[in-house]
């Protein structure tokens, strides 16, 4: 029987509930909002299956001695760049499998807005698993379903955070030749409890009508803007990008992921993914000529099969190899863990008592220091301007 020494040891990828064969454990929220075990102790058999398919307990081993290769690349597409929320990359790769009679799971909304994994069989449903969802995403059925296609000798793509694709792999037991894993370079994941809450406090705040769209990454403001786009059915829209949006700045300062994403056992340059998809932070220093504030991503090729797989793709991208190591001074998340902010505590003792953007607020303004700071650079900016003006006139 599984047992939590502490709750940093779960990442509530469902491998343990989708394994056990009694079905008596179900995946329950916390007073945070994550997903944790909770077994039926009348009805476990004690076989210790969801003891040996965590890959935390029971870490999975590498399938693929390969080493790690890094790209710079963004889709030639610019429509489909555009509306993806970094370079466009997962497209033509979920493409590449749905036109080989192959299936694609991923992240995408339900009707009220959660985020669950859903599989997707056309290329027309591509849009459902475009663009990144900021909350954790429910695995539910999926984990059993990619294994049916499996075993039906379909081609998979299953793409999702480090720690999901752990938990398929650990679920499955063996390698599939058909079987292809994309995940993320993984800031962390907020709770769905907390996304909940910021939806209904900007539908009040919105009017009151119900949202007909979101949108995370919204490129209007620019590739770096993290704008957050909410369409509701009067036809109107909130849009604000990651210096005006509580829900952005919340998560950005780590304010409420799941505690596990601050002890990760995932991060690492090598993963069990095939492939590995992120931002490309930084690539305006590696490679200036690659960087024009519509999106750049980081690639990170895994395995033999993803290399076969990316070569398969590669006359549509924009695309050039670099540096690992450079590459990942950019891009810290792909191997440190995010640090626990000090006040994660006094958000969730405030939470549901005050209204979400005040206390965002509260927690993320700047300090005094800071903000002396920012008063006296710009002073010593508009100075430095007044100066080269006089030097201009002179001359």
């Amino acid at each position: 029987m599984i047992q939590l020494d502490k709750k940093q040891t779960c990442t509530g990828c469902h491998a343990c509930a989708a394994k056990c064969p009694k079905q008596c454990i179900k995946m329950i929220s916390d007073t945070e909002g994550f997903w944790y075990p909770q077994i039926d102790e009348e009805e476990c058999i004690n076989c210790g299956l969801c003891e040996r398919v965590c890959p935390i307990i029971t870490p999975i081993k590498f399938e693929d001695p390969f080493s790690p290769m890094a790209y710079a690349c963004y889709n030639r597409d610019e429509k489909v760049r555009l509306a993806s929320s970094s370079g466009g990359i997962f497209t033509l790769i979920a493409e590449a499998v749905l036109k080989q009679g192959g299936v694609v799971f991923g992240a995408g909304f339900d009707e009220d807005f959660n985020v669950c994994h859903q599989c997707v069989e056309r290329v027309e449903d591509l849009d459902k698993l475009r663009m990144s969802k900021y909350v954790q995403s429910k695995i539910g059925e999926t984990y059993r379903e990619a294994e049916n296609f499996l075993k039906e000798n379909r081609l998979v793509l299953f793409t999702g955070t480090p720690c999901q694709i752990g938990g398929l792999k650990a679920y499955l037991g063996k390698s599939y030749d058909n079987l292809i894993t994309q995940d993320i370079i993984c800031h962390g994941v907020p709770s769905p409890m907390v996304w909940e809450d910021y939806l209904a406090f900007r539908k009040k705040s919105d009017g009151g009508c119900a949202a007909r769209k979101i949108a995370f990454r919204r490129k209007d403001f620019g590739w770096k803007r993290f704008s957050v786009s909410i369409s509701y059915g009067n036809d109107t829209e909130y849009r604000q990008d990651l210096t005006q949006d509580s829900f952005m700045k919340g998560f950005l300062k780590d304010i409420y992921l799941r505690p596990s994403c601050h002890a990760c056992a995932f991060k690492n340059a090598k993963r069990h993914s095939d492939i590995t998809l992120a931002d490309f932070w930084g690539i305006e220093n590696i490679l200036p000529e690659m960087f024009d504030d519509k999106g750049t991503s980081l690639v990170l090729i895994q395995s033999n099969k993803g290399k076969a797989l990316f070569k398969s793709i590669e006359k549509k991208l924009i695309c050039q190899r670099v540096d690992l190591d450079e590459a990942l001074k950019y891009n810290p998340a792909a191997i440190r863990p995010a640090p626990i902010p000090k006040n994660r505590e006094v958000f969730y003792s405030r939470f549901g008592k005050e209204p979400f953007d005040k206390i965002i607020h509260d927690l993320t303004k700047p300090s005094f220091k800071t903000r002396a700071k920012t008063v006296a650079v710009k002073a010593l900016d508009r100075l430095n301007i007044k100066e080269q003006i006089k030097k201009t006139l002179k001359k």
